[in-house]
Order: structure tokens, then C-alpha cells, then sequence
């Protein structure tokens, strides 16, 4: 079976398309949008990361501010911080950039986050206006694979689609925005029994559990899809995935790549909810 790659490239290009016109559109009415990222820590993937998202904004038009509180930052010194970037009114977005030092975990600090600047979607108050299906921002790499899949033309109403992986930031809000399109989803997790035997009955298959090969060809059933969240430093300094994509070449009807399937798309629409919390400030 010839496995197709459902790349995220020209998905996120037309989304940055829009995403600069709007950004110009602002800039052009006073201001452009702004974007706070909180940083607190001295993690070389994450300084990576910072570093590509501010790229991207200056590619689009967004500014963007960077805040280093530092590896030994309180729980106390980074609730303060975003709290004061939430009534600041010249920040639109604010993110707060993962790992978060030893001991402090991001539902210690989140809810400090002002919903209507929560870009990323990390809130309690974020996810439960997921959980209930209303308005508000979700989670950018849960919501990248939902619209890799529509964009790539694989239906999910009806489809049965297994999460590996039960994270707040990825696993559990893609399970309601699938569910939202009338999937039908299980979730797995590091405590999932026999996981191969949950997977293979899958349509789609979605690994975003962050471990290197977790999802083999034995995970994957005949013409199923695959989408792999995962981002993950090799042995050889490379980027690999969750999913062992030799061995699922060729059972899999689609596959998206690592790099270049979630992740483009995952910054793309981070970047377009910066524009959308500039757009709604401007209105109120």
C-alpha cells in the first residue's frame, strides 16, 4: 500500500497568509498585535523553540516579547508576571513556555493566565470552555491535527480515532475537539493494557505521547491513518516522532511527517489566535 504523507506545509502557509494580512490590517489601525512568551527555564529545545516562534511573528507582522524569569523563577514570580501581562493592555497574547522549573508544573501557574490573551489554550479556564463547547482558544497542536486531517480530506465523523497520550496541552482537548466533529475516540495512556490491541481498531491512530517508536507497524491496522505529535530528540540529534514510520509505511494509508506535519501547522495557528486576541481587544 503506498502510504501518503500528509505534510502540514501548504496548510500552514495558507493560514500565515491570512494570518499576515490581518496582522497588516492592525498594524495599519495603530498597533501591531503583540505577543508576551514567559519563559522559565534554560531548556536548549525549548531556547529553540522561543526563538523559531519569534521568528515567525516577525515574519508575520506580530511583535513579540520575551521574558526570561529564569530557571530558579517561583511559582509566585511567574504567576506575577502573567498576571501583569494580562492587564497590560499594549500584550494581545500571552504563552508561557514549557518546561517550567523543578517542582512547579503548569496547573500551578496557569490559571493566572487571562482567557481572552490565552493563545495556547493552557488555562483551567481555557479547557473548561473546551469541555463544554464554547468559545474560547484551544490548544494549537491539538487543534493542528484537526485541521491537518480536514485539510488532507480524512473524514472524522463516524471514524473511530485513538489518542495515545492524555496530556491537558495535547491528548485530552484533542479528544473534545475529535469528539466536537463527531468521532468516536478512545485515549490511551502509560497504563493502556495491551495498547497494539486498542490501536488496531482504529481509523485513525493519533500519537502524542512523546516517546520516541512508541507506535509501530504492529499498533497500526491495514489502511488506517496516522498522525504523530510527537517531537523528539534521537540519539543522533535529530527530530523524530512517536511513531516508527519505516514500519508504518506501507500499512498506513496516511502518515504525517516529523518534522513537517503537526509542527508547521501547530505554529501557524498559535500565531493566527495571536492575531484573533488582537482583533477582539481592538473591538472591545
Amino acid at each position: 500500500m503506498d502510504t501518503v504523507s500528509l505534510s502540514g506545509k501548504e496548510l500552514a502557509a495558507a493560514i500565515n497568509a491570512d494570518t499576515k494580512d490581518r496582522a497588516a490590517a492592525l498594524t495599519d489601525r495603530g498597533a501591531p498585535p503583540r505577543l508576551a512568551l514567559i519563559v522559565a527555564n534554560d531548556d536548549p529545545a525549548s531556547a529553540w523553540y522561543v526563538n523559531s516562534l519569534r521568528k515567525a511573528a516577525e515574519r508575520l507582522g506580530i511583535a513579540c516579547d520575551t521574558v526570561d524569569l529564569g530557571a530558579d523563577a517561583s511559582a509566585d514570580a511567574i504567576r506575577q508576571e502573567l498576571a501583569a501581562r494580562g492587564t497590560d493592555g499594549a500584550t494581545d497574547a500571552i504563552m508561557l513556555q514549557t518546561p517550567l522549573p523543578s517542582g512547579i508544573t503548569l496547573e500551578d501557574v496557569s490559571s493566572a493566565i487571562v482567557a481572552t490573551k490565552d493563545v495556547d489554550g493552557v488555562s483551567p479556564l481555557s479547557l473548561g470552555l473546551l469541555a463544554a463547547g464554547l468559545d474560547g482558544f484551544v490548544p494549537a497542536t491539538s487543534e493542528a491535527v484537526v485541521e491537518l486531517l480536514k485539510h488532507h480530506d480524512i473524514p472524522l465523523s463516524g471514524r473511530h480515532v485513538v489518542v495515545v497520550g492524555r496530556s491537558n496541552i495535547v491528548g485530552k482537548p484533542l479528544a473534545q475537539l475529535l469528539l466536537a466533529e463527531d468521532a468516536t475516540v478512545t485515549v490511551c495512556h502509560s497504563r493502556t493494557a495491551d495498547l497494539a490491541a486498542v490501536t488496531v481498531t482504529a481509523d485513525i491512530v493519533v500519537a502524542a505521547a512523546g516517546r520516541i517508536g512508541l507506535v509501530s507497524g504492529k499498533h497500526v491496522r491495514d489502511g488506517a491513518v496516522v498522525v504523530d505529535v510527537g517531537t523528539n530528540e534521537a540519539p543522533d540529534g535529530k527530530i523524530v516522532g512517536d511513531v516508527d514510520a519505516e514500519a508504518a509505511r506501507g500499512k498506513a494509508a496516511g502518515l504525517s511527517p516529523v518534522p513537517g506535519g503537526v509542527g508547521p501547522v501547530t505554529t501557524a495557528l498559535l500565531m493566527r489566535h495571536v492575531v484573533v486576541a488582537a482583533e477582539n481587544a481592538r473591538m472591545s
